[in-house]
């Protein structure tokens, strides 16, 4: 799964990598499920950065309650699940980060690893965002990121990796249309692990509260 990552890079940096005009933005090294998170969407020929809030909420549902529960879709069942297959034909987006936490489970504790490309460049998320809207006007954009399977750096860690888009892959994820719809499943893959690295880090990243840059940096495994 994915539930929190970094987007530690400048506005510029992003901008320059995704090819869209990115508003200012904090380093944060801590995001998590319902807080807003930068998505980059297609449309008209170009490109759009926004906030989207992380967990997604149909277009049908009757409140925005069951965003908590939707801020990740299986890539191996996104285009056949109600509350993902719409989106996944008309409204795919992009989520960039710069890394991400997943927790090992070891006896009855969880020990936390980072995961970043080797170059500790900027990447991008596979994500479906939705248009909530409530009977008294609220309107809601929310956004989901896809996983997959673990490839060799995660699976000692854990089972499943979000889904990395290759740079050379944006413009197809954001824009394509119905007959290329089935290109896009060739897309959810694992990311190639020669390109990413991880190490252990403090369990400080469990509590949302904590959001400095300490927590990206290694620490022992603990061991209690």
């Amino acid at each position: 799964m994915c539930g929190r990552f970094t987007q530690r890079k400048s506005a510029k940096a992003l901008e320059e990598h995704f090819g869209a005009e990115v508003p200012e933005i904090q380093p944060s090294f801590n995001i998590a499920p319902t807080q807003n998170v930068l998505a980059i969407r297609g449309g008209g020929g170009g490109r759009d950065a926004s906030w989207l809030k992380w967990g997604l909420v149909p277009a049908w549902a009757k409140d925005t309650s069951m965003g908590a529960r939707l801020i990740n879709a299986r890539s191996e069942t996104v285009t056949e699940k109600p509350s993902f297959r719409e989106a996944f034909k008309r409204r795919r987006c992009i989520v960039p980060a710069d890394g991400f936490y997943e927790w090992q489970k070891k006896g009855g504790r969880k020990q936390p690893y980072f995961f970043r490309m080797k170059d500790d460049r900027p990447f991008g998320f596979a994500g479906l965002w939705e248009r909530w809207e409530g009977d008294g006007g609220e309107v809601l954009d929310s956004c989901t990121i896809l996983t997959t399977e673990a490839n060799e750096v995660l699976r000692p860690v854990h089972d499943r990796m979000p889904v990395i888009l290759h740079p050379e892959e944006y413009s197809l994820w954001l824009e394509a249309g119905e007959r290329e719809r089935a290109m896009l499943r060739e897309l959810l893959r694992p990311y190639p692990a020669d390109e990413m690295v991880s190490h252990p880090v403090s369990p400080l990243v469990n509590s949302t509260a904590n959001r400095g840059a300490e927590l990206i940096a290694e620490a022992p495994v603990n061991s209690a």
